[in-house]
């Protein structure tokens, strides 16, 4: 059974401000630093699972591209948002998905986050050597509340996106 970690491949998850005060806060690039994703030899079915605690900013993203406008104090309190507040990662550590169906490109499963569990569906793509998915996940869909500060002026929008990247 082929089996995919963070060496061979890369989880990315990115967020999206909004808001009155949005203009003082930043989109973030943050990668997913331990998980493990396999499936049997006919790609017929993908488990993979996530480490909720393995969560690091990598950067803000600024008209669309990387920015240093973080430092790195910057980028651990909002790791520990994320990890404490959002994700609550000491109860709920890990992210799991099982798949139901997977045809052709078209991957379909159950994706558990937060203690909720949920359909998803996603199509993989091929770029160069390897194969890509892109998911927009709902928040409040999972039970989680997204980030808010300065009595709600400043949020994280309620839709982030997961892009997952594996060796074909």
């Amino acid at each position: 059974m082929p089996v995919v970690t963070e060496r061979e491949g890369e989880v990315r998850v990115f967020t999206f401000k909004e808001g009155v005060l949005s203009a003082v806060a930043h989109d973030l690039e943050i990668s997913v630093e331990r998980f493990r994703l396999e499936w049997d030899d006919a790609r017929t079915s993908v488990t993979a699972t996530f480490d909720a605690n393995s969560l690091r900013v990598l950067h803000a993203i600024v008209r669309g591209a990387p920015s240093s406008a973080l430092s790195d104090r910057d980028k651990r309190k909002i790791e520990g948002n994320l990890r404490d507040d959002v994700l609550q990662a000491k109860r709920f550590p890990e992210i799991r998905f099982q798949s139901t169906r997977v045809d052709g490109q078209r991957v379909e499963g159950t994706l558990t986050l937060h203690g909720v569990s949920r359909p998803i569906a996603t199509e993989l793509r091929e770029e160069g050597s390897r194969l890509m998915a892109d998911v927009l996940l709902h928040q409040p869909d999972f039970g989680i509340t997204p980030y808010t500060a300065m009595l709600g002026t400043l949020r994280v929008q309620a839709g982030v996106r997961v892009r997952v990247a594996v060796p074909k």
